[in-house]
């Protein structure tokens, strides 16, 4: 039976719930503060304890609120979401007002196998560089990120490894200017050594987005895994039909 409420319909009482709590989380909510509960959102509003139900689940879905088990509803951390744009992590995050930062945890020459030979357009064995780097933003994990590059391309990189933007490095010392990208994103979830590094609990969702870039030239430069928290990222698209 539809969750019909006095004095308006179903759909005008959810909305108005759904915009009630927007508008809370808005105004005087901060990240991880609770929500009011269910029975105090009716009293307020006026409306059934299952519209309330379905106006915060709805919020649960869409990343804007969560749930703790026996506690309540608290508000989440605002989702960074990124654009469909060749942009690096550092200016993703200059973007919205956040400091990006970087935390090298290895770098080494090594060479291509298989899959990175392909992905890169070499043979196996080619030379590459393979930086691993912890990706912060107000110092705060967000992503881990795996990058080679072809390393004919970035002579003597690993002499001082890059700490911020690695697109800056690239167009500032090597005169590499990208251009395009070619990604696949895939939903997964954390291992224990890549959820302490996080610093979230093990099998939280994430997202792994695979990429290959290339400079004005054609040449695939870079080849990169990023591992990016569920909870604070999201990609965004722009769809048009032909």
């Amino acid at each position: 039976m539809a969750d019909a409420e006095p004095g308006g319909g179903t759909v005008a009482k959810y909305a108005t719930v759904r915009a009630h709590l927007l508008d809370l989380i808005r105004d005087r909510l901060e990240p991880h503060e609770r929500l009011p509960t269910e029975r105090q959102l009716c009293a307020d509003l006026g409306v059934s304890r299952l519209t309330v139900r379905r106006a915060v689940e709805q919020l649960v879905g869409e990343g804007v609120v969560y749930r703790i088990q026996g506690s309540g509803t608290y508000v989440a951390e605002p989702a960074i979401r990124k654009r469909e744009l060749l942009s690096s992590f550092s200016d993703d995050m200059r973007t919205r007002g956040l400091t990006p930062g970087a935390q090298l945890l290895s770098a080494e020459q090594t060479v291509a196998g298989a899959r990175e030979g392909w992905r890169l357009g070499v043979s196996p064995g080619e030379p590459l560089v393979h930086l691993v780097r912890l990706r912060l933003a107000n110092s705060v994990p967000m992503c881990l990120e795996d990058v080679w590059l072809v390393a004919g391309l970035v002579p003597d990189l690993l002499d001082s490894p890059v700490e911020g933007s690695l697109y800056e490095t690239l167009l500032s010392r090597y005169r590499i200017t990208l251009d395009r990208a070619e990604q696949e994103v895939r939903a997964t979830v954390v291992d224990r050594e890549q959820a302490a590094l996080l610093e979230v609990p093990a099998l939280t969702p994430a997202l792994l987005v695979e990429r290959v870039t290339y400079d004005v030239r054609g040449r695939a430069v870079e080849l990169a895994r990023s591992l990016y928290r569920g909870d604070r990222y999201s990609l965004e698209q722009t769809l048009r039909r032909q």
